[in-house]
């Protein structure tokens, strides 16, 4: 069965927000195909539902950070701070909201969480046993851990450039004299 949502856009909205993987209020309003008005009245109406470790709003400082993070000058006109909601506090969204998108979405949004979840244990797991491997063999092996070391180091965002780049494709001219 084809997915609603591609699991690579909505793990593109997961956050790592003090300490925990979390989506913002806006984004996962997006997702769902509502106004994020609509959602955290939803939320406000049932909040008994949803206590700290489930939904939290963001700090002055945290939404300073993640516009700086994202380079944006405003987050399209929030005049609150955002709602971060934990992997439990989208679980629970789908008690509030009960539209039929709003239940295939959710699903993709769990599948999202627990493929991140297993991909930070494998990674661990993988770190794991290389360093037993690295205290098993001697220091001929140094060059080869290293190296390994940084192949599992994540990749560094490349600098965006401010503006946009026409790439023009070349083309060769041919002048040709005219005869009189």
């Amino acid at each position: 069965m084809k997915a609603l949502i591609p699991i690579e856009v909505i793990e593109k909205k997961i956050f790592l927000l003090r300490g925990q993987k979390v989506m913002l209020d806006k984004d996962i309003a997006e997702l769902y195909g509502v106004e994020t008005y609509n959602l955290n009245k939803a939320v406000k109406r049932n909040i008994d539902r949803f206590p700290i470790d489930f939904m939290f709003q963001l700090t002055e400082e945290e939404f300073k950070n993640l516009i700086f993070h994202f380079g944006i000058s405003k987050w399209g006109g929030t005049r609150k701070l955002p709602y971060a909601f934990t992997e439990q506090g989208v679980a629970m969204l789908s008690s509030v909201l009960r539209s039929k998108r709003a239940v295939q979405v959710n699903i993709e949004i769990m599948r999202a969480f627990v493929k991140l979840r297993e991909l930070l244990a494998t990674h661990k797991e993988l770190a794991r046993k290389l360093e037993e491997l690295e205290k098993k063999y001697d220091s001929q092996f140094k060059i080869v851990f290293e190296a390994i070391h940084q192949l599992m180091l994540p990749p560094e965002k490349p600098k965006r450039q401010i503006g946009f780049r026409v790439e023009e494709p070349k083309v060769k001219y041919i002048v040709r004299k005219r005869k009189p």
